[in-house]
């Protein structure tokens, strides 16, 4: 299915889709990100904003169970997902949840559109603002780090990935600010607890003393809760104002999602986790 381009935004070429609810605050906050950065551009309308297609998937498998605990898989979500949106009409698919780029490769056999890695686009950004050697902190789930997502694009383009172990007492207030049963963002809503705050900027710190130069809230839940107003240590490079900027670029037809069709060498774990 192809949308009319009479329904589309004047100026607008190509239709992003959004695989949201993972978890529930993903897709809001990636939304708020397109908002805030196309009012950059001088948006100051309704139809000034790209049209874009959003499913919110939140009956989604948790993705880092199923990666490091054997829980159930979240391809056949993903997947399923996926096409709805690319038969909905979608150019592009954007998936705001880092930890499901573990499933990249797999989803993006059964598509025709391309679906945009996150860690690709961040590290090529990163990249061009810094010099080869620079330190990126990165505050992620136990499965990104398991699967080296972002360790394998950063390292491609010469950039060294500065991680908490997993296990460590600091990767575990990364997890306790996510997945806190009473304090996490996962649990709270749409607010994030001060607890959570601080446990994501001491993780962020330690980053810094451990050599990064810059911080990459490598969770959607992280970009929620680390932002510069809690932490100005080192400079943040988040990955959905980053996938926002290339999301607008596809709407207006700056970049052809042709650009993002080469598959992914990310991990492409098998359909049972």
């Amino acid at each position: 299915m192809v949308l009319d381009p009479a329904l589309l935004s004047p100026g607008q070429r190509y239709v992003p889709g959004i695989l949201g609810g993972l978890g529930p605050l993903a897709h809001v906050e990636f939304e708020r990100r397109l908002l805030a950065r196309n009012h950059l551009r001088g948006a100051r309308g309704d139809r000034e904003h790209p049209v874009w297609l959003l499913a919110n998937a939140a009956s989604t498998p948790e993705r880092t169970r199923a990666l490091l605990e054997g829980g159930e898989s979240p391809l056949p979500h993903l997947m399923a997902f996926a096409q709805l949106l690319e038969r909905a009409g979608a150019d592009a698919l954007f998936v705001p949840c880092n930890t499901a780029h573990a499933y990249h490769t797999e989803v993006q056999r059964v598509l025709r559109i391309p679906w945009v890695h996150l860690m690709e686009v961040v590290a090529a950004a990163i990249r061009a603002a810094h010099p080869a050697g620079t330190g990126v902190g990165l505050l992620a789930t136990d499965g990104t780090l398991a699967t080296g997502l972002y360790h394998r694009a950063l390292e491609a383009r010469g950039l060294v990935p500065v991680a908490p172990a997993i296990g460590s007492p600091t990767q575990a207030r990364v997890r306790s600010a996510t997945s806190d049963p009473e304090t996490g963002i996962k649990a709270t809503g749409d607010a994030v607890s001060r607890t959570a705050r601080e446990h994501l900027a001491a993780a962020a710190l330690w980053c810094v003393e451990h050599g990064a130069r810059v911080i990459v809230p490598a969770c959607t839940e992280v970009s929620v809760g680390l932002t510069a107003e809690v932490f100005d240590a080192a400079p943040l490079v988040d990955p959905l104002t980053v996938a926002a900027e290339v999301a607008l670029d596809i709407a207006y037809g700056r970049r052809d999602p042709a650009e993002f069709c080469q598959p992914s060498e990310g991990a492409a774990p098998s359909a049972d986790g």
